[in-house]
């Protein structure tokens, strides 16, 4: 994959993959703590120790940067915990369309959140002359949502909006927690979905912007980067369309789901079918128009993004609906861990390899490296294809799962550790 990479590019590899590992091994036991004690206690211990480890690193030599690596690294570990937990607090304080509109304004943390972040570390390396300053703004601001989360957010009881706090009154064991999750279609396929669009923003993320740069080296708009550290433009460029298309999908999304829900009860998984058909179209064309035009390539990539990211808070709302809430937080976190197991652990090193063996043959050739690269990623959209069929098939088994989900009582999953009620409601 290092072939593909330009020289300023390759430093950033490390500790991408090693936050990726870490949040990974970390979400499935933020999941089991989160389903069976405080919530809010253990999200605010996660935001915590994000901020130390964040402004511990800023204080690391450029002698020691393997343990710079590792404390970046680790931040994957806090940011486990509040996206494993998070949601589910959401969840048990609001319900149907009031639930949607409040995940999708917790989801558009994320886009928001990533653009302010380049905009206030920017700052902070400006104003200041050193880029370590840019870890030593960010970890105040944690501490200080910690401390509002600890004071101020209630810790609902598990199901009380879905009138099912009093007929959970036992929990079942980890083991019969994950099986009734695999034997849940709906929850099954919707993460597979998740996966796939993990799969194709992990490999655009890193690829995409370099992809653009080379396009630009075949029109004659710009000479190949020979320097160790390249120009950012294109990077910064993405950025920006991926915060504003963030922003734009968890909206669009949360509107269109809930007037659907107005036609059919199949809305959710249908509307997430629906907009990643859609940005499948726009991301194939990314690919054809790139070698001619920039500026059409950016809209594609714009419109791709949007319907892309259209299913963000939909996919967390479809957990909601059909997974009971005891197994809230596991459910979330597994879906957490398939999606980056599945999806942008493996699909940029993945790429890079595609686009290296295709580019042996003619390595010197500036046109065919940016055709090798454009082919390695043309898998993407295959992939968005594949996870909107997943999705269609979410919506065949959705009011199925939904109803043994609210119809569960006293009587049927929660007596572990047999689990023997497993088979007939989930």
């Amino acid at each position: 994959m290092v072939l593909s990479l330009e020289e300023g590019e390759k430093e950033s590899v490390p500790v991408i993959y090693f936050f990726i590992c870490s949040f990974m091994v970390a979400a499935p036991i933020f999941g089991y703590l989160g389903d069976r004690f405080n919530r809010k206690v253990i999200l605010s211990c996660g935001i915590f120790f994000w901020s130390i480890v964040t402004l511990s690193s800023s204080f690391i030599s450029k002698e020691y940067y393997w343990l710079f690596v590792l404390s970046r690294g680790l931040v994957g570990i806090g940011e486990s915990s509040y996206s494993s937990i998070s949601p589910t607090i959401i969840g048990d304080l609001f319900t149907s369309n009031s639930r949607t509109m409040m995940l999708s304004v917790f989801y558009l943390a994320i886009p928001l959140g990533s653009g302010l972040g380049y905009i206030l570390g920017s700052s902070a390396k400006v104003a200041a002359g050193d880029w370590h300053w840019a870890l030593r703004v960010s970890p105040v601001l944690g501490i200080t949502a910690g401390t509002l989360i600890l004071v101020f957010v209630p810790e609902p009881k598990r199901g009380s909006v879905d009138q099912m706090g009093g007929r959970i009154k036992t929990r079942t064991s980890w083991l019969c927690d994950m099986k009734a999750l695999a034997k849940n279609r709906s929850y099954v396929f919707s993460s597979l979905a998740s996966a796939a669009v993990s799969f194709a923003t992990g490999a655009f993320g890193m690829w995409i912007p370099l992809y653009l740069a080379r396009a630009q080296v075949v029109q004659k708009t710009a000479e190949a980067c020979t320097k160790e550290i390249c120009s950012s433009t294109d990077s910064l460029i993405f950025g920006a369309i991926t915060c504003v298309t963030g922003l734009l999908g968890v909206v669009i999304g949360a509107a269109t789901t809930r007037f659907c829900r107005q036609k059919t009860e199949r809305a959710d998984p249908l509307v997430c079918a629906v907009s990643m058909l859609g940005s499948a179209i726009f991301i194939c064309l990314i690919f054809v128009v790139a070698k001619k035009s920039i500026v059409g390539a950016y809209v594609c990539i714009f419109i791709g993004e949007t319907l892309l990211f259209l299913n963000w808070a939909i996919t967390a709302d479809i957990l909601m609906f059909v997974v009971i809430p005891t197994r809230r937080a596991t459910a979330v976190a597994f879906q957490s861990f398939t999606s980056h197991l599945l999806g942008d652990a493996g699909s940029p090193y993945l790429i890079g390899l595609i686009s290296d063996a295709l580019q042996q043959s003619y390595a010197t050739s500036a046109l065919w490296r940016f055709l090798s690269l454009g082919y390695a990623l043309m898998l993407c959209p295959f992939i968005i294809v594949l996870g909107g069929m997943f999705f269609l098939a979410t919506a065949l088994f959705f009011l199925d799962d939904r109803e043994k989900m609210s119809s569960t009582d006293s009587k049927n999953p929660n007596t572990p550790p047999q689990c023997k009620a497993l088979k007939k409601w989930q």
